[in-house]
């Protein structure tokens, strides 16, 4: 009798978790795969001018095998990438001062950086705005230090979209990292310490490899994004270079090209899975190479 209340027991707890989880589900499945899978179907359906079915095809794939479609694909990669790196190298000494130096500041200094999400987007581009145009708050402070003798064109460039991701994504960095390092055993340093071991390969054999969960986990937060950003681009970039989200809302809105814009989505999708598999590698070849040295 123990045996089978302990049965039910087990059963209703088991489908008391899945039915606290299934919202989740329901609203992925319909607002994430459901959208994906007929974007998929719209790159292979073929429409008359009146909108009628008139059957499967891979034409719309054929125009977008181009040097300038490709191109734009390894532009968004390279600017993806670019950005993650820079919010690595930024995020991980800011995710260390947090964890083992702000002491009773931590709190505030995790709500500095988390507050700018409660604003709107649009007013953070727009504040950057004043920030980098030529009578802007950088230029001057340039010129006022004699660094520059006339203003910069910040504004408009490929640096002013790589700056507004790193301002954006580098909480997406921080906080993984963060996470992790607040769980960390600091007697591990301490023992590295007393070994005589310097900063670099405490860093090098005791604090990356058991952080490297976190760092690629903030890399892919980073880099799967800032893959498709559309809006900075668009507003910081000033149409001088194309991205894939710029190339695809373009197609999408078209008169005649949403079939062309849905396999250019499909095309850069195969695009971003074949570069997050590599960096995955990439992070996985790195981690036997540190543990090896740690051995």
């Amino acid at each position: 009798m123990y045996a089978l209340f302990h049965k039910i027991q087990r059963y209703t707890k088991s489908e008391s978790t899945f039915a606290i989880g299934s919202p989740a589900l329901i609203w992925q499945i319909v607002f994430f795969y459901l959208p994906l899978c007929l974007m998929v179907l719209s790159s292979i359906f073929i429409l008359s001018e009146e909108g009628s079915f008139q059957g499967l095809s891979l034409q719309n794939f054929a125009p977008l095998f181009s040097l300038s479609h490709l191109s734009v694909i390894f532009s968004s990669i390279s600017l993806a990438f670019s950005a993650s790196l820079i919010c690595l190298v930024i995020a991980y000494p800011l995710a260390h001062f947090i964890a083992f130096k702000a002491g009773r500041a931590k709190t505030l200094m995790l709500f500095f950086l988390i507050v700018p999400f409660w604003t709107n987007f649009l007013l953070h581009v727009y504040a950057w705005f004043f920030v980098l145009e030529r009578e802007g708050f950088l230029n001057t402070i340039l010129l006022k230090m004699g660094l520059i003798s006339e203003p910069i064109h910040f504004l408009n460039s490929t640096f002013a979209i790589l700056l507004m991701m790193v301002y954006c994504y580098l909480p997406f960095m921080v906080l993984p990292i963060f996470s992790n390092l607040e769980r960390f055993d600091r007697k591990f340093l301490e023992v590295s310490d007393d070994l005589g071991a310097s900063w670099f390969t405490t860093f090098k054999k005791v604090l990356l490899p058991i952080t490297l969960p976190a760092v690629r986990a903030g890399f892919f937060l980073v880099f799967i994004p800032a893959f498709g950003e559309f809006i900075i681009p668009e507003l910081m970039g000033g149409d001088k270079t194309y991205f894939v989200g710029n190339v695809v809302s373009q197609y999408i809105l078209g008169n005649k090209t949403g079939g062309l814009g849905a396999a250019f989505m499909v095309l850069s999708c195969f695009a971003l899975v074949i570069a997050v598999a590599c960096i995955y590698f990439g992070f996985k070849k790195l981690g036997k190479m540190l543990l090896k040295g740690m051995s």
